[in-house]
């Protein structure tokens, strides 16, 4: 197999190469200026894509490399623009498509993936003659091989799309898949006050404050920026404490390759502790200050 990738966040093509390490020959395509050590993940081109990155322009560029290179494959990581890039290439090259996937091997000419379904609550895995696919964040941990990408510059046609307004976040917002530490809430911390009360352990072990989708989404005790799971962040920080957190696969998704895991939960049958590396089974208003005066000391 050939593939070619492409993403407009570079880290999830770095995650996507060492996928397919071993697997299919890969180059990919990436928005300039690229990241330092953008070479060093395995693609043997690494197609740099200059000028006004609109959709459609980037769609043009790649549908002419991928015709012209013979690729087997187009894996796009699953952003807004990966998204829409990856159906035009679908449709005009008359390719099968798979979306969200978060896992792929290839067997007897087939490629196989594995995504959620039915809201996160089902992992499907499949077979199937997909040429086009979305790859979810987190498919693997992106490393470094030996030897560089040879480097290939590329002007993008013109864009009929045209940015007529830009409003970035305001600051303060967090970038929780940065973070090293995090301290996650889930339904079990009662309400949006509550929260407060384990800001102490987050402050004790220099964490960020997270939440499942219940708590950033449903009922909006945290901001959007601060949920983990499928339809939020995906973070992999070395230490990942869930307090209250019964551990949906959806939510599980998101901070399945944290490094360690500790889990607070008053259900011992919760899911969550079949993810944790320690687990305390109790009321976690109980736990936390007690978990917070051990470390100060």
């Amino acid at each position: 197999m050939k593939a070619l990738v492409f993403s407009d966040n570079q880290e999830i093509i770095t995650q996507i190469l060492t996928a397919l390490k071993g697997r299919a020959d890969a180059d990919a395509a990436v928005l300039s200026p690229l990241m330092e050590g953008m070479d060093q993940y395995g693609a043997t081109k690494l197609y740099e894509l200059t000028g006004n990155p609109g959709s459609d322009a980037i769609f043009h560029a790649l549908s002419k490399i991928f015709t012209e290179g013979k690729y087997d494959l187009f894996l796009a990581g699953s952003t807004v623009r990966g998204r829409e890039v990856a159906g035009m290439m679908s449709e005009a090259l008359n390719l099968p498509a798979m979306t969200e996937i978060n896992d792929i091997s290839f067997k007897d000419g087939k490629v196989v993936t594995k995504r959620f379904f039915y809201g996160g609550k089902t992992l499907l895995e499949e077979e199937s003659g997909a040429r086009v696919l979305t790859v979810m964040a987190g498919i693997s941990e992106a490393a470094r091989v030996q030897g560089k990408s040879e480097l290939v510059k590329v002007e993008l046609p013109a864009s009929k799309i045209t940015t007529v307004n830009r409003i970035d976040k305001k600051a303060g917002s967090v970038n929780i898949e940065k973070a090293q530490v995090i301290v996650s809430v889930g339904r079990g911390i009662g309400s949006k006050e509550n929260i407060e009360k384990v800001k102490p352990l987050a402050e004790a072990v220099h964490g960020e404050i997270a939440g499942s989708r219940p708590v950033c989404l449903d009922y909006q005790w945290l901001g959007e920026d601060r949920q983990v799971g499928l339809s939020g962040k995906k973070v992999k920080p070395k230490l990942y404490i869930a307090l209250g957190i019964s551990g949906q696969i959806q939510h599980i998704a998101g901070m399945r390759t944290s490094r360690v895991v500790v889990a607070v939960n008053k259900d011992k049958s919760a899911p969550i502790f079949e993810e944790a590396d320690y687990g305390i089974v109790g009321d976690l208003f109980q736990i936390v200050p007690k978990l917070v005066s051990a470390l100060k000391q």
